[in-house]
């Protein structure tokens, strides 16, 4: 690969991703106290709910994958059996979610991890991380593993660092601005300019 920059088209965004791994199980994290705070598994969630949380959890950090499936493609994706899905409420509302996938013998991927805007900054995404590596670990794994990029929340790398991941690997990924193609609004992420 050359060093430089290479320009892109419009309507396309690159990201640097980065993978992390954790290959013990950890020291938990200090916590808050978890008051109303809770996780259940999330069963066959119906799609058109499972696309809105992911909206409102992933369109500030222009996550698309998933509504780039058909609901064919989607459900095979979230009903497989080597999947698990847990949704986090505090009382009766909704704070997030987590994926977790099993699919690779003696690893588990966190697929995704992520939280409603409104439950960011006040210490649920450390309870919810505490929960999600239990439950990755309540396994027989070797390894534990995620990626985030630059798109993603700013301090997303340092949170995944302290609670335990190592980072092992850098790519590129290149794709289509999810604003420009119609899976988002044009009003998402607008931390990011649309070229």
């Amino acid at each position: 690969m050359n060093d430089g920059y290479t320009a892109l088209p419009p309507g396309k965004l690159a990201n640097v991703v980065t993978c992390l791994e954790m290959l013990s199980f950890p020291q938990p994290r200090p916590e808050r106290a978890a008051g109303g705070l809770a996780i259940a598994p999330w069963e066959r969630p119906d799609l058109d709910e499972y696309r809105a949380l992911f909206i409102r959890v992933g369109a500030p950090y222009l996550w698309y994958s998933r509504l780039e499936l058909d609901d064919d493609a989607l459900a095979r994706t979230i009903y497989d059996p080597d999947a698990e899905i847990y949704v986090a409420r505090d009382g009766n509302d909704v704070v997030g979610w987590f994926e977790l996938d099993f699919q690779e013998t003696g690893e588990c991927e966190l697929r995704f991890f992520g939280l409603v805007p409104e439950a960011i900054g006040g210490g649920t995404g450390r309870w919810l991380m505490n929960r999600v590596i239990e439950r990755a670990w309540a396994r027989p794994i070797r390894r534990f593993w995620l990626h985030t990029c630059n798109l993603d929340h700013p301090d997303s790398m340092d949170f995944y660092r302290r609670s335990g991941f190592t980072p092992f690997r850098r790519e590129i990924e290149i794709h289509d601005d999810p604003r420009t193609n119609g899976l988002l609004p044009r009003d998402a992420a607008p931390q990011v300019p649309i070229i």
